[in-house]
């Protein structure tokens, strides 16, 4: 075990960095994970574990051989931290390589188009893996899956869930290959209400924030969806958007019920 007093140490700046930029965690193949609950998900789900910097008081358990250790002070760690809140732990893992695959033999999928906020992109995340959904595909500069605020949102399911990024062109040949249909959340003339879609085999498509669906994944939709609310509300959050989704498409199953 290390003891790092200094935030001029080469291991900080590394820190930092892959808190910091998308460029440097795809240059470095690492990226950083701020809490207890990560560390122990990425060591449950077996992710490429390669750094964990703690504080005394964290209750560190047993970490796989191989993985460096490293003690800090409480004020090391918040100026290390890219939290307001440091939990006393952060993990570096390896980035997954996830090519995008030929086919797709899964039951449903889940798509967002240009979700800027990383809260609502590891949200959809949680939510896709708490319904079952076979994986989540990232379209027109959503935000990094790997921005730590992302990481933290999906509370364990980057490790579980597999995510592809990639364009819309790609993404229309790999739904037409897998005779998959595309059902996007949004307003057009055919759009059906939520409840009355078959969601049996499906990608359901989520737009961004402030522009909804792109008119290049509008083209690629079979059909829209819409989920009923009052008239007086115009949309929904898009993590809230597709959580409704998600769940509707669930209850048709028959799966156990559990605990997400």
């Amino acid at each position: 075990m290390e003891n790092i007093t200094s935030r001029t140490n080469p291991l900080c700046t590394h820190l930092r960095k892959l808190a910091s930029s998308a460029s440097y965690r795809r240059r470095t193949g690492e990226f950083l994970c701020d809490s207890p609950k990560l560390l122990e998900e990425a060591l449950a789900w077996e992710a490429p574990l390669h750094t964990v910097v703690f504080t005394e008081n964290a209750g560190l358990g047993p970490l796989p051989e191989g993985v460096r250790q490293v003690l800090v002070s409480p004020e090391l760690m918040a100026f290390l931290s890219p939290m307001e809140t440091p939990q006393g732990v952060l993990a570096v893992c390896g980035l997954p390589e996830q090519p995008l695959p030929e086919t797709l033999p899964g039951r449903r999928y889940v798509v967002l188009d240009g979700v800027q906020d990383p809260g609502n992109v590891g949200t959809i995340l949680r939510t896709a893996d708490a319904f079952h959904a076979d994986g989540l595909f990232l379209v027109n500069a959503c935000a990094d899956l790997y921005n730590p605020k992302t990481v933290r949102s999906t509370m364990g399911a980057v490790f579980r869930c597999p995510v592809w990024k990639c364009t819309p062109e790609a993404l229309r040949q790999l739904l037409t290959q897998s005779g998959l249909p595309l059902y996007g959340a949004a307003l057009r003339a055919d759009t059906a209400d939520a409840r009355t879609v078959d969601y049996t085999r499906c990608v359901i498509a989520i737009g961004s924030e402030g522009q909804g669906l792109s008119s290049e994944l509008l083209a690629l939709c079979d059909k829209t969806v819409l989920i009923p609310m009052s008239a007086h509300c115009e949309s929904l959050n898009a993590a809230a958007a597709a959580a409704v989704l998600l769940w509707e498409a669930a209850r048709g199953d028959g799966r156990e019920p559990g605990l997400c």
